[in-house]
């Protein structure tokens, strides 16, 4: 008997439902031995009960091989707070993304990005490579200068500093966190993923003319983990240079590595390479666990109407599958979206006027066509 994997299934707000509905009937149309279990999760439990991932989401999380979240709202401090039940306003209550909670929290430390030829001949196939947990998204900003902060800044500000404040409460901060282990975790991961996926380069995108101390850094680590993977080139390039090259020349790359903030641009960037965000999947993958999710969001306007691309969301699914193992039906499933995307089944951000479920049955069915001829599958590539 093959061994059977559980997978949490969180729906989430928006068209999160929708998506995440349209590509439920895959996995028993392959016949995967994936027992799926279903939670809470998003705005509406915030609006509930003040929590937007409850107790006993956590434990489904916990218990689960992995998850498949759908898309997740948020909103600014001021908004969220005003949505909270009436009893539980004012009461110190933080509204804190989902996303956020569960890449700390999992210590989902890698974010990966495949950006692939999906509408056009193949000609690209690269990862961006995000760190989740640590740079400028570390949770280090601060409303007002903290104390810690003062006397660095008065110094500078003594030795001409190009700006002017009037004291602590005229200005914010934030920091750009980079740790020796988090970022020796994240290179190694991009090396593994890089040799894994039949790349021969690692371009890590940062800026170390100007940061030129965590630049510094960042390098000394890359070029210690790079002296484990010889078969493997690296090189670091300015994060503006190598948003240029993604969309002039996107083939020269081939795992791209890049602190939070940068790594945040420059994947929703390779979702714009590949024809939009209707069709760029996402993984978080670290010490604790790993979710898989497209990256587009909930749009709360489009919600109900049919008008989503289940493509991010069925090539979320098929990174999914390539984590637990079932290999072969990730590759049906990433060449039938690719298929069905190059047909006149199409929805309106691609062009076309089919629904959102037309568009999955057809990927369905043509995922469990792909999966019946393993063989031809492997000459034309998975990610045909």
């Amino acid at each position: 008997m093959s061994l059977r994997h559980k997978v949490c299934v969180l729906p989430g707000d928006g068209i999160g439902s929708e998506v995440t509905d349209a590509v439920l009937p895959l996995f028993e149309a392959l016949d995967l031995p994936i027992d799926l279990v279903f939670g809470d999760i998003g705005w509406s439990c915030w609006q509930n009960e003040g929590n937007c991932i409850p107790d006993a989401t956590w434990s489904l999380i916990k218990s689960s091989d992995a998850t498949l979240l759908g898309a997740i709202t948020s909103k600014p401090l001021r908004e969220a707070e005003a949505e909270l039940p009436a009893a539980l306003r004012g009461s110190g209550r933080v509204y804190v993304s989902p996303v956020i909670q569960l890449r700390q929290k999992l210590e989902l430390y890698a974010n990966v990005r495949p950006v692939t030829d999906v509408l056009g001949d193949n000609r690209y196939r690269f990862s961006v490579i995000r760190e989740n947990t640590e740079g400028l998204y570390a949770g280090l900003d601060f409303a007002s200068i903290p104390p810690a902060f003062e006397a660095i800044l008065a110094e500078r500000e003594r030795n001409g500093a190009p700006w002017t404040r009037q004291g602590p409460d005229d200005a914010t901060i934030s920091v750009r966190l980079q740790t020796r282990a988090g970022l020796t975790r994240l290179f190694r991961f991009a090396f593994e993923h890089a040799r894994q996926q039949g790349h021969e380069r690692v371009t890590l995108a940062d800026k170390p003319n100007v940061l030129r101390y965590s630049g510094a850094f960042a390098r000394e680590i890359l070029e210690t983990v790079a002296a484990d993977y010889p078969d493997i080139q690296f090189n670091i390039d300015n994060v503006d240079a190598v948003a240029l090259w993604m969309v002039r020349r996107p083939e020269r790359f081939g795992v791209i590595v890049a602190e939070n903030m940068f790594g945040d641009i420059l994947s929703d960037l390779g979702a714009g390479v590949m024809g939009g965000l209707g069709l760029a999947p996402s993984a978080n993958i670290g010490a604790r666990g790993a979710y898989f999710e497209p990256v587009h969001g909930s749009f709360p306007a489009y919600a109900g109407q049919q008008r989503a691309n289940p493509s991010a969301m069925f090539l979320s699914v098929a990174l999914l599958l390539d984590h637990l193992g079932h290999v072969q039906a990730a590759e049906a499933t990433r060449h039938a979206v690719a298929q069905v995307a190059r047909s006149e089944i199409r929805t309106y951000d691609l062009g076309g006027s089919a629904s959102t479920f037309e568009v999955a049955a057809a990927i369905v069915r043509q995922a469990v066509e792909s999966a019946a001829r393993p063989t031809e599958l492997k000459k034309q590539g998975a990610h045909a």
